[in-house]
């Protein structure tokens, strides 16, 4: 089984969004290609997509600041999201791998979305795009 991953996207979760938002808009000479001020940003690059989000959810700020996964004690700000085509699908795989995400479920304003954590620690986000609440 694969996990049939339909995209995918580099995504930076930032303390600091409006700042962060502003240093890559300068640095790429570009305003972000999908804007939701306060939310998320995204950057349509030659063969990558780079978003910045603001967690917003209670449990999403706690899940970033908890990690166990930690630089020089600093929590880690990237995420690998991949776009799956069927999330329960891609849950089930993961979890068979060994690697069982560590929540629910969360609605995102891209879709639908789960944590998990790659062997080396590194923040993985799998999601389903689509509007809020749709499977």
């Amino acid at each position: 089984m694969a996990l049939n991953c339909a995209g995918a996207l580099v995504t930076l979760a930032a303390q600091q969004f409006d700042g962060l938002v502003e240093f890559y808009c300068n640095l790429l000479g570009q305003p972000p290609a999908v804007w939701m001020p306060n939310q998320y940003a995204e950057f349509e690059l030659p063969g990558v997509r780079l978003g910045i989000f603001q967690p917003k959810e209670k449990e999403e700020r706690s899940e970033i600041q908890n990690s166990k996964f930690k630089i020089q004690n600093f929590p880690i700000g990237m995420a690998l999201c991949l776009e799956v085509e069927n999330l329960e699908a891609a849950i089930a795989h993961l979890t068979d791998l060994g690697y069982p995400p560590p929540g629910k479920i969360l609605t995102a304003s891209h879709g639908r979305e789960i944590y998990a954590y790659d062997p080396e620690g590194n923040w993985l986000i799998l999601h389903k795009k689509g509007a809020p609440g749709t499977p």
